[in-house]
């Protein structure tokens, strides 16, 4: 568990399941995802959420909002996915949040802590954040945790067809402090 002073990002418990589900079926979620997500979807990123934070002690966090106890999103690390660019190799911060958290800081705070929390426990040099040239928002998370934009490692993304508008994707890192 990681607490910041509004979120507390945690283990995820069966109540996760519908909330986390309502925000990834959202289309305004899913339009910078490569699309919406099924519930069956979303459910089966949990249990793998899950399974890897047992086995390895990485992976995406249920984030919970101090103020009222709701689940509104996930953030934490993950080795680099398999079958990206030789040049990302290494440990990847994601986050996902419901569309009425967006704005709020929320992003930055839980993702500042997740980071600080990576670098305490791993000997990762780097960690890197990746995202489509036009997911902006995600972009200006990135720039106000002091990550550093990496021109040279931008990649098309496999997963993504040739003509998505989300193919194209840029490369922040944020080296070990």
């Amino acid at each position: 568990m990681i607490e910041t002073d509004r979120l507390i990002l945690r283990v995820w418990r069966d109540a996760d399941l519908e909330p986390y589900a309502d925000i990834m079926v959202d289309p305004e979620v899913g339009k910078w995802l490569g699309g919406p997500f099924s519930r069956d979807q979303a459910y089966e990123r949990v249990v793998r959420f899950t399974q890897s934070l047992d086995e390895t002690g990485l992976g995406r966090l249920a984030i919970e909002r101090k103020s009222d106890g709701r689940m509104i999103g996930h953030c934490g690390l993950a080795p680099t996915p398999e079958g990206l660019a030789p040049v990302l190799m290494g440990l990847e911060i994601g986050w996902a949040l419901a569309p009425d958290a967006w704005g709020s800081g929320f992003a930055v705070e839980a993702a500042r802590a997740v980071i600080a929390d990576g670098f305490a426990r791993t000997d990762a040099p780097e960690i890197l954040a990746f995202t489509g040239t036009t997911n902006l928002r995600s972009q200006a998370v990135m720039q106000r945790l002091g990550m550093t934009r990496m021109a040279a490692r931008d990649f098309d993304h496999p997963l993504l067809a040739a003509d998505h508008p989300l193919r194209r994707h840029i490369v922040f890192a944020s080296p070990r402090p």
